[in-house]
């Protein structure tokens, strides 16, 4: 069985909007890469006994389903302010440039229940923070976090003040393509070097 280079499968656009532009699309539409990406991101989570997988519209959603799915657990999405029926718990926060307001049924988590967070891309942490503070607001506790892409270079597993466990497939060191590596981890439940090594994950 070989091993495949997620990293190629990244696309760099610079200057996208303003900033450097890391595209998903390339390792989205590869079905055996997509097809990795899911099954490396249930593996590294399947022991930890989750309950429920949580994910932010819009792209969280393409990889939190299915990693929902291989682990035999239900979804739950998070969406903009006014996409979901009441009733609904919301919360503000800020963003790089803005503000924003995300909100989740009321009735979509269980006191107790063990929560994944799962979305395409860590930055600097900010929507992260907001979406485990919204599950934890209605008695959900997040155990783990999994991510496809980081970008180190923004510092957002800092900005998470290493509360969770943090796990992702492509760690960008900076802003120029030779500079990713394969997927890292931190957080105080679990072993993440041994668990990165055995490539589980």
């Amino acid at each position: 069985m070989f091993a495949m280079d997620l990293k190629s499968k990244l696309r760099r656009v610079p200057e996208f909007k303003g900033v450097v532009f890391w595209d998903i699309t390339p390792l989205l539409k590869d079905r055996v890469a997509f097809k990795d990406c899911v099954k490396k991101l249930a593996d590294h989570f399947r022991k930890m006994d989750i309950d429920v997988v949580v994910s932010i519209e819009a792209r969280g959603f393409i990889v939190g389903a299915p990693v929902a799915h291989e682990l035999g657990v239900g979804f739950v999405p998070i969406r903009k302010k006014g996409k979901l029926p009441p009733r609904v718990a919301s919360l503000d926060y800020r963003k790089e440039y803005e503000a924003d307001t995300i909100e989740i049924r009321e009735d979509a988590i269980e006191h107790g229940d063990r929560i994944l967070l799962i979305d395409d891309l860590l930055a600097t942490g900010g929507t992260a923070k907001a979406n485990a503070h919204l599950v934890e607001r209605l008695g959900g506790k997040v155990i783990a976090m999994g991510f496809l892409v980081e970008l180190g270079y923004l510092h957002g597993r800092e900005y998470l003040d290493g509360k969770y466990d943090i796990y992702s497939l492509i760690n960008c060191k900076s802003t120029e393509s030779h500079d990713m590596m394969d997927g890292t981890c931190s957080g105080p439940g679990i072993s993440c070097m041994k668990a990165s090594q055995k490539g589980r994950g």
